[in-house]
C-alpha cells in the first residue's frame, strides 16, 4: 500500500478490515467452522441439493449446496461455481468441497456461509485466536502459512491471468516471514464500557458491535501490552468514553504506535471533545505504569466519520513525536504521521523496488504518489535526482522534513497531481529514467497512465497492495508498449488476505 498521507491512510480502524464483496457475515463464518467440525465428527456427509432448482438463477436463501472451492478471492473467502455462478463462503479453502448455506443470490454470483467441510484441505488449521471470524482483522488464520502464501500466489496469478489475457510472467517466490506473527507496530482501537470494565477492539464485520481483541496475536507485545494499561487507566479514572450515557464527548479511540527500532512508545486518546476529564491524573497513572512511554497526545474529532483522526492534535506530556528508523533511514513520527505498519517486511519491499529500479547513480527517478516520501528517500542515495509527488500538502511537509533529517539533498518533494507535474516537468527539460507509483488500493488514476505512456521512462516500478486493479493498469501498460519483467510478491500482511507486490515493466524498444 502506498505511503500514503496522515489523513487518508487512516480510514478503518480494523487490523485489516476487509473491502469490497464480502461472502457472508464473520459470525456466520464462526457458526460455520462450529457446525463444520460437528458435522464431521458424527459423520455426516449427505449431500443437500435444492430441489427442483435446475439453474443457480433459482436459488433461494436458505438452500443449501455442495461446492468446490477452486481459488480464494482477494477478500480470502472461498470462491466456487454452482451450475457455473460464482459462490463465494468465507472460511473455505481451495481444493476443499463444502456444504455451504446460501444467504444472498446476485445476477452474477452467490454469497453463501459454510455448514460442512466435506473435503478438507491439507491446509486447513485451527486459527490460534479466539475472535477470528468475529473481529474481521484476519481472514485467513485457518490456513496454515504454508498455504497461505500459496493462497496469495494463487490470487495474483489469478488477476493478472483474467485481466491481461496472459500467464507468461515471471512470478517470483512470495516474501514471507519467518514468524508471521506479533508484527504489526500500531493498534487503533474503538472503545466501550462493559459494566465497569472498559473493552477496546474492532467493530465485527457488517456492524456496529465491538469485539474485544486483547492480546491480539498480530499486534506487537508491547502494543498490546500498552493497550491494556491504558484501559486500565481508563477504567480506575472512570474517564468518560465516547457517547456513554448519552455525552457526545468522551474517549472515542486508543492508538498506541510502538518503535520497532527505537523501543519508544507513543500513545494517543482520540476523543470527541477538546478535554480530556482527569488529564492530569491520567497522565500520572499511565507514565507510572508505563516508563517506557515517550509521549502522550489528544486528537480531537467531534465529526461522525469513519476516519480515525481528526484535523487537531494537542501533546499532553513528553515527546511532540516519536523516534524510529528504517535502515538507515530516521524519522520522527507525530501521531498522524504515516508509516509502515510491519518494519520488517518493509525493508524487504523497499529492497524489492531499489532491485527494480536497477539505478546506477546517474538516473532521474519520478516517486509518484509518494506519500512521506519513504520510498524516494530509501533510493536517493543511489540515484542522481528523486522527485516526489503526492496530493496532501501534509504528506509532503513529513516528506521534506524526512529528507533533510536524513541528508537526502538531491531528493525534492511537491504537492500536486502526478499527471499535472509530471508533464509540466518534461515540457521544462526533464526526463526522467525511472517512474515509480504506490497508489491506493484504487489504482492509477487513468490520465496518469496516459502520462507514463507519453514520458516513456525506460522502467516503471509499481508498488500495489490491490492485484485486481494492479493487473488492469498493467494491462494498459502493456498495450502502450511496455513489457512485464518480473512481479515480486511481498507478504506485509500474514494472516490476512491482503498481498503487496513489486512489478518491473520495461519499455519495449522498436
Amino acid at each position: 500500500m502506498g505511503a500514503g498521507s496522515p489523513q487518508g491512510r487512516q480510514a478503518s480502524s480494523g487490523v485489516g478490515k476487509r473491502q469490497g464483496r464480502q461472502a457472508g457475515s464473520a459470525a456466520d463464518f464462526r457458526q460455520g467452522r462450529n457446525i463444520a467440525s460437528t458435522a464431521a465428527s458424527r459423520g455426516d456427509k449427505a449431500r443437500v441439493r435444492p430441489a427442483g432448482r435446475e439453474h443457480a438463477d433459482e436459488l433461494r436463501a436458505g438452500d443449501v449446496i455442495v461446492v468446490t472451492i477452486k481459488r480464494l478471492g482477494i477478500n480470502g473467502e472461498g470462491v466456487g461455481y454452482f451450475r457455473r455462478k460464482a459462490v463465494f463462503i468465507d472460511g473455505a479453502i481451495t481444493d476443499e468441497v463444502v456444504k455451504a448455506e446460501v444467504k444472498e443470490v446476485q445476477p452474477k454470483f452467490i454469497k453463501a456461509a459454510l455448514l460442512e467441510v466435506e473435503k478438507r484441505s491439507p491446509y486447513r488449521i485451527e486459527p490460534p485466536c479466539p475472535v477470528f471470524g468475529v473481529c474481521g482483522g484476519c481472514q485467513i488464520q485457518h490456513i496454515s502459512y504454508e498455504g497461505q502464501l500459496q493462497a496469495k500466489t494463487d490470487i495474483i496469478r489469478e488477476a493478472f491471468s483474467r485481466y491481461t489475457g496472459r500467464e507468461d510472467f515471471r512470478f517470483k517466490p512470495m516474501m514471507g516471514m519467518e514468524h508471521p506473527w506479533n508484527y504489526r507496530n500500531k493498534a487503533q482501537l474503538q472503545l466501550k464500557r462493559r459494566d465497569q470494565e472498559v473493552i477496546a477492539g474492532l467493530y465485527e464485520a457488517d456492524s456496529h458491535s465491538i469485539v474485544d481483541i486483547s492480546g491480539c496475536p498480530i499486534q506487537h507485545p508491547k502494543v498490546n501490552e500498552a493497550v491494556e494499561k491504558v484501559k486500565s487507566v481508563l477504567e480506575e479514572l472512570r474517564i468518560p468514553l465516547y457517547k456513554e450515557n448519552g455525552t457526545k464527548d468522551g474517549v472515542r479511540t486508543i492508538v498506541v504506535r510502538h518503535g520497532f527500532q527505537s523501543g519508544e512508545l507513543q500513545v494517543t486518546l482520540v476523543t470527541a471533545g477538546s478535554k480530556l476529564p482527569r488529564q492530569d491524573d491520567f497522565i500520572r497513572l499511565l507514565r507510572l505504569s508505563m516508563p517506557e512511554v515517550s509521549g502522550i497526545a489528544l486528537n480531537i474529532n467531534p465529526k461522525k466519520t469513519s476516519l480515525i483522526f481528526g484535523d487537531r492534535t494537542m501533546t499532553l506530556w513528553g515527546a511532540e513525536t516519536m523516534e524510529e528508523s528504517l535502515s538507515d533511514l530516521q524519522f520522527s513520527l507525530s501521531p498522524r504521521a504515516f508509516f509502515q505498519l510491519n518494519p520488517q517486511q518493509t525493508v524487504k519491499l523497499y529492497e524489492s523496488v531499489r532491485a527494480a529500479a536497477a539505478l546506477t547513480g546517474n538516473e532521474t527517478v519520478i516517486d509518484a504518489y509518494c506519500g512521506t516520501g519513504t520510498i524516494g528517500l530509501w533510493l536517493a542515495p543511489y540515484a542522481k535526482e528523486v522527485r516526489g509527488i503526492e496530493s496532501i500538502p501534509e504528506a509532503v511537509e513529513d516528506a521534506k522534513q524526512n529528507a533533510a533529517r536524513n541528508g537526502r539533498d538531491n531528493a525534492s518533494f511537491h504537492v500536486g497531481q502526478a499527471e499535472e507535474l509530471l508533464p509540466r516537468w518534461v515540457k521544462d527539460g526533464m526526463k526522467p529514467d525511472v517512474i515509480i507509483a504506490d497508489p491506493p488500493r484504487t489504482g492509477l488514476d487513468p490520465r496518469f497512465l496516459e502520462t507514463v505512456l507519453r514520458t516513456r521512462p525506460k522502467r516503471f516500478v509499481y508498488v500495489s497492495c490491490n492485484p485486481s486493479t494492479l493487473a488492469k493498469d498493467c494491462k494498459v501498460l502493456l498495450d502502450g508498449g511496455y513489457d512485464v519483467e518480473w512481479v515480486q510478491p511481498v507478504d506485509m500482511f500474514p494472516q490476512t488476505s491482503h498481498v503487496e507486490c513489486v512489478v518491473l515493466m520495461s519499455r519495449v524498444e522498436k
